[in-house]
């Protein structure tokens, strides 16, 4: 079984980007699925991103894959723009999608709707995330619940191309979203997004960790009256760091009351560290050898596209594309 996702690298990754897609990373390869991870660089494109920093986060993203765990000898970890066939794929894929599929994608539909100008490469995000997808014949994708929608646009492309072709060329992936993780609140209550500016970063320096933490909103209850835990955004995400004894515990003091937020962040600062600790000094570490970063995105991404490359010549053979001809 064959296991896929990637993350954009716009900026530091985020408590959101860790519980709600790149943990799943881990769980799959400690189930021992051939995992496919990458950097989505091409992705950011349609943001027009800095070039210094598009590069600096590229690396960063890498250096955030190491240290949650994945493991170069047992995942393939590279990135996307090092792959052409992934373009290819997408442009021949287009020609058998309807504009109407594109149009309902919420990456269209939410800039739409907020009067935004919208370039041809957000409109034709879901396309190249079909073609990430179908390319390395994934049978899962381990994504957020709002990036499933993206999934079952590569499902309905896969099948259409396989119909019409009267062939099981594509793999129909299954998105695989981890029950216990809903979408991470942020600071603000929103969801947790780098647009919104409400992230928590768990590889931030302490002190800007805890200013995070401690600006996060929370209503004017009083100290000493009862509190609602399910609309208290700190438990929130406390709950989803801390183990179930130390999140039932937390709960039930808000629910007594002479238990304040400010006491509630301190316990999800210390939560974090706990949690994350580990990680960053495993990212520091790493920081450290350039070469080796190098190198795992280098053999990463020459691996995958080997398999991307069987793909391209299997698909154009299908569709009549002449090959083989100098």
């Amino acid at each position: 079984m064959r296991s896929l996702s990637g993350i954009k690298p716009t900026g530091t990754l985020h408590l959101g980007n860790y519980f709600g897609a790149a943990r799943q990373f881990e769980i799959m390869q400690q189930k021992n699925y051939e995992g496919f991870y990458f950097v989505a660089d091409y992705h950011t494109l349609n943001t027009l991103p800095d070039p210094k920093k598009l590069e600096e986060n590229t690396w960063n993203i890498l250096l955030d894959y190491l240290a949650f765990g994945l493991d170069p000898e047992k995942s393939t970890i590279f990135l996307q723009s090092q792959v052409p066939e992934v373009a290819e794929l997408a442009f021949i894929l287009g020609n058998y999608t309807p504009m109407g599929l594109m149009q309902r994608a919420h990456s269209y539909k939410e800039k739409t709707e907020k009067n935004e100008v919208i370039n041809v490469g957000l409109f034709y995000y879901p396309l190249l995330m079909t073609a990430d997808i179908l390319l390395y014949k994934s049978n899962v994708v381990p994504v957020g619940k709002d990036q499933k929608q993206h999934v079952e646009i590569a499902r309905d492309i896969a099948g259409a191309f396989n119909f019409h072709y009267q062939r099981d060329l594509f793999i129909i992936p299954e998105p695989f979203i981890a029950d216990s993780v809903a979408v991470v609140p942020g600071t603000d209550g929103q969801k947790m997004s780098k647009s919104y500016g409400n992230t928590i970063e768990m590889f931030a320096t302490d002190a800007d960790l805890k200013k995070q933490v401690m600006g996060i909103v929370t209503d004017s209850t009083p100290l000493e009256e009862p509190k609602d835990p399910e609309l208290c955004n700190v438990y929130k995400i406390f709950r989803l760091i801390a183990p179930k004894e130390q999140a039932d515990e937390m709960a039930a003091k808000l629910r007594a009351g002479g238990y304040g937020y400010g006491h509630a962040k301190k316990a999800l600062l210390a939560a974090v560290h706990e949690f994350f600790d580990p990680m960053r000094r495993r990212r520091e570490e790493l920081a450290k050898n350039p070469d080796y970063l190098r190198g795992v995105l280098k053999s990463g991404s020459e691996r995958a596209r080997d398999v991307a490359i069987e793909t391209i010549k299997e698909v154009k053979r299908c569709v009549g594309l002449v090959g083989n001809i100098y």
